[in-house]
């Protein structure tokens, strides 16, 4: 599904990771700096040491109420009271974690007070009271491409006039129960991710991320032309093995003319990184192709909005951070393992990729 017609800007932005906020992280990328750290997947109760990148502060156990809000409140405070929740300017909240680290920390510790941060509606109720948030809302979750949805959701109210503003959130914290999670499928391992590294061990690292996006008609000096979404529904995992998904979310997208960098999921997977880069290479030829997750750590269902907010700081500064924690040989010779100068492109191409084949990706260029 392609929606040319969201032709629609962006306000304002920032991001939250174990790196800082958007120019933080963004200068830390351009030193090659790596956020993710061995900690064990089960916090207190040990494990498997496995490459995470948490908040400052963050020692991966839940506390009660969540150790995050006071980050969430600075990170938030430039849009905080610009009347979000109102029937003209609606909050879309994203994510694929929500509240479930407290939910795992009620099984360990029995304490009901966690149990109201447990759910995606409890938290998510918690969450817009403690910043003074209205209640007109919705929430979106579709694992790692939640921040997507989300954003073609709010793209099309601003442009149907539906509202005036629309608020993203997008916020994914973890927990022993997530890196549990993902250390059971033997994805988050000892062995540190490398995004499109041509070997014969494939990795992720997991990290804390937050972002928000202001979505407008009329102001913003960045605009977002165009998006696709598409699932193969194809597999609870995996991608169909030749790639059909990737090339239906990147054929129709090929066609805009303009010189494109591109930003890519590339967690460390070997399949899904090189299925992913063959079809970028394919339909962009000429696109370097960079991700991130090598330091910042996948951050799930927020990564889409996470890098938006890179991405955008990227263009602003005229410099694209390379892909951190990779090395030759890649499976494209496009994979730009150095930082580059974007000034002579058009813009950029900013892709996720979820569990069981769902896509999404939209360009995103100076107005």
């Amino acid at each position: 599904m392609i929606s040319h017609a969201s032709k629609v800007r962006l306000a304002q932005f920032d991001c939250l990771t174990a790196l800082g906020d958007s120019a933080s992280t963004h200068a830390a990328l351009l030193r090659g700096e790596i956020g993710l750290r061995p900690t064990p997947v089960l916090g207190q109760k040990g494990g498997e040491s496995v490459p995470l990148a948490l908040l400052p502060g963050h020692d991966l156990d839940e506390a009660t109420p969540p150790v995050w809000l006071d980050a969430v409140r600075k990170l938030v405070e430039p849009i905080k009271d610009l009347g979000w929740g109102s029937p003209r300017r609606p909050i879309c909240f994203a994510s694929s974690n929500f509240g479930v680290g407290s939910l795992y920390s009620y099984q360990v510790t029995q304490r009901p007070e966690a149990i109201q941060y447990g759910t995606p509606e409890g938290c998510v109720d918690w969450l817009r009271r403690e910043m003074g948030w209205g209640t007109h809302l919705a929430i979106f979750s579709h694992a790692c491409v939640s921040s997507h949805i989300a954003l073609l959701h709010a793209s099309r109210l601003v442009e149907s006039e539906a509202a005036d503003e629309v608020l993203i959130f997008s916020f994914d914290f973890l927990s022993p129960f997530v890196a549990g999670g993902f250390h059971a499928l033997k994805i988050l391992n000892a062995t540190m991710p490398a995004p499109y590294q041509n070997r014969d061990i494939g990795a992720i690292g997991l990290g804390d991320g937050a972002a928000y996006a202001v979505i407008s008609k009329s102001r913003g000096e960045f605009e977002i032309p165009v998006q696709n979404v598409h699932n193969e529904m194809f597999h609870f995992t995996s991608n169909q093995p030749a790639g059909a998904g990737f090339d239906a979310l990147l054929k129709p997208l090929s066609h805009t003319g303009l010189k494109l960098w591109f930003k890519g999921h590339g967690t460390g997977t070997l399949e899904a990184g090189k299925l992913e880069s063959h079809a970028s290479a394919k339909f962009f030829p000429n696109a370097p192709i960079v991700g991130w997750k090598g330091s910042l750590g996948h951050t799930l269902g927020s990564c889409g909005l996470v890098e938006l907010a890179l991405t955008t700081r990227s263009l602003q500064t005229g410099i694209t951070p390379g892909t951190v924690g990779s090395a030759n040989p890649t499976f494209e010779s496009q994979v730009a393992l150095t930082s580059f100068n974007n000034q002579s492109y058009d813009g950029a191409l900013c892709t996720s990729n979820a569990f069981g084949g769902a896509h999404a990706a939209f360009l995103l260029r100076h107005v």
